[in-house]
């Protein structure tokens, strides 16, 4: 039962976080079922693994229920959504082929890498001035393909990319954070098929697991992060969140150095 309650807060935390700051909901998932995994002896070779895959299974429901807030509020850019989102298969395929054949620690110090650079934007408030349009139909493919690849190495939505980028492009940032929300779906869907691909076959894996997905885990994040994204989607549009932000930075700073002594 304490198990469950573990995954039922953090589905809370996770779905508020991500729906309102549009960012950080892989984050606070990772770093947390990384450490627990560690803690309950799952398999040392394949704990980042098990919590990359898991992640991506509990934001597809995140996402959905994200994006179709932000969506009512008109902040869903679909001509953006359509041009990127074949190169974000693409990428995500790739990055989960180098996930099947990477060790933990190559894993480890990817994600801490990219928490480092989520960490700075959110406590530094850091965001590229606007100062191009958005690219065309090929920049947009490489773009997702980008964005694939570090978002299922990652077990996040792509927000640490996607939101700079599509700011910068002259996207406003309400519009970018729903933008990004609705790509997250995608990403989340292919993300999870792959890493259930991926880990069909290997052995040791702990039970309830379908290939890399830990589906207690998945269970209850789900459960109640689809309820408190729309929460934060909805708080997204009336609040500026600067200090908020640097609160969850401190939360992220945390979570990682624990991550980098305990995994």
């Amino acid at each position: 039962m304490a198990e469950l309650a573990a995954y039922l807060g953090i589905g809370i935390v996770v779905g508020f976080l991500s729906g309102l700051l549009g960012i950080g909901g892989g984050v606070i998932i990772v770093s947390a079922l990384a450490l627990m995994f560690a803690a309950h002896d799952f398999p040392p070779l394949y704990v980042m693994h098990l919590s990359i895959a898991t992640s991506m299974a509990c934001i597809v429901f995140g996402s959905w229920s994200s994006f179709r807030t932000h969506q009512r509020h008109d902040a869903v850019d679909w001509g953006v959504v359509k041009g990127v989102t074949p190169g974000l298969i693409v990428g995500v395929a790739a990055g989960v082929m180098v996930a099947r054949g990477a060790n933990t620690a190559f894993l480890k110090f990817f994600f801490l890498g990219v928490t480092l650079v989520v960490t700075a934007q959110m406590a530094l408030s850091l965001r590229p001035a606007p100062g191009r349009a958005l690219p065309g139909r090929a920049g947009l493919a490489v773009f997702g393909l980008v964005m694939g690849v570090v978002a299922s190495l990652f077990g996040g939505g792509g927000a640490a990319i996607g939101v700079p980028v599509l700011t910068w492009c002259n996207m406003t940032m309400h519009r970018a954070i729903g933008t990004v929300a609705a790509l997250a779906f995608p990403i989340a869907i292919a993300g999870t098929l792959g890493y259930i691909a991926a880990g069909w076959n290997v052995p040791g894996l702990p039970s309830w697991s379908l290939g890399f997905v830990y589906l207690p885990a998945f269970a209850g994040i789900s459960v109640t992060s689809v309820v408190t994204a729309r929460w934060g989607a909805r708080l997204a549009h009336r609040l500026k969140g600067t200090t908020l932000r640097r609160i969850f930075a401190l939360v992220l700073v945390s979570l990682a150095v624990k991550m980098a002594f305990s995994v």
